[in-house]
């Protein structure tokens, strides 16, 4: 395994109700289970530790219960936390409703995780062989956003694969522009990356992303069920089918995604190869209940040995 996987962005606690369907407005769900747990900005980082990545978390880590969760969590996982507390303000929170057909639905505030300032980033190694990891929460908060955009002006080089997030049309257009030119990957959902170039085909948005990424970096675009799109200049897109499964519940699939390809990178392996590998983690992912199920390498491996796994669809 080659470098370790630094994560820019804030951990949040995700308060998880399982129902049998989202409630209309003024209507109230009727609630089957429910349970807390680190989730947002925790989860890939999970998906890497569980593929032998070494990862530190360099987001912000707030004093308070949710804070406790989240530390405890990223300890229990073996991942190194680089920030000091900072007192007086928790962790942010997601309300989390999954549905029988186990599809998401979530509204989330952000607390300590959303700060972060240049003396933060100050400690923030800048290794060869390191791989950094930014999401666009952090991006559109505006106690992270500006100093984050200013270090990013002197990461160039870096390995940073950026995740756009849900909430990208949020985010000030010079900060998305500066965090995109620095970015080797752009790993995004198809609803995403149709926000960030105006295409409605995945793999056409995979394409269009592609072309201002390193020759060695490029664009996945993940499309749910029908596995992701991996796109690098030059080179066309290449399609690779999902990994079939009943999934029960989808939350924190695309973070598994995003940290499984981050890791088998990282161990070398070509960029097609990890898209695979990351499809059938994010797969699996989804068979479990709760926020955390990446799995181990060596189930994913397995697996990805299953005939269905063996086949790509190129589209020049």
């Amino acid at each position: 395994m080659s470098g370790r996987l630094i994560q820019l962005s804030g951990v949040i606690v995700d308060h998880i109700y399982r129902v049998e369907a989202v409630p209309m407005a003024g209507q109230e769900a009727r609630v089957l289970g429910s349970s807390m747990a680190a989730g947002g900005g925790f989860n890939a980082m999970v998906a890497a530790r569980r593929f032998g990545m070494d990862v530190v978390y360099a987001g912000g880590l707030g004093s308070g219960p949710f804070a406790d969760i989240a530390a405890r969590a990223m300890r229990a996982e073996g991942i190194g936390i680089l920030r000091p507390p900072l007192a007086g303000l928790d962790q942010g929170c997601c309300t989390t409703l999954v549905d029988n057909d186990g599809e998401r639905t979530f509204i989330a505030a952000e607390g300590a995780d959303g700060w972060t300032g240049d003396a933060d980033l100050s400690l923030v190694p800048k290794v060869p062989g390191d791989w950094l990891l930014l999401s666009g929460y952090a991006l559109s908060y505006r106690n992270s956003r500006e100093a984050l955009a200013r270090w990013l002006d002197q990461a160039q080089g870096l390995q940073l694969v950026l995740d756009p997030s849900p909430i990208i049309s949020t985010i000030p257009a010079p900060i998305l522009a500066t965090a995109c030119r620095t970015a080797l990957w752009i790993s995004a959902n198809a609803a995403e990356a149709r926000v960030l170039t105006g295409e409605t085909d995945p793999a056409r948005a995979a394409e269009t992303l592609a072309q201002d990424r390193p020759p060695h970096g490029g664009a996945l675009v993940r499309d749910g069920a029908r596995g992701c799109h991996l796109a690098q200049r030059g080179r066309g897109v290449l399609h690779v089918p999902a990994h079939p499964v009943t999934a029960i519940d989808t939350n924190g699939a695309g973070d598994t995604h995003i940290g499984a390809f981050i890791a088998a990178c990282a161990a070398g392996e070509p960029p097609a190869h990890a898209a695979r590998i990351a499809n059938v983690a994010a797969a699996l992912s989804t068979t479990q209940e709760g926020p955390s199920t990446a799995p181990t390498r060596e189930t994913v491996l397995t697996a990805l040995a299953e005939p269905q796994n063996n086949f790509f669809q190129r589209r020049n």
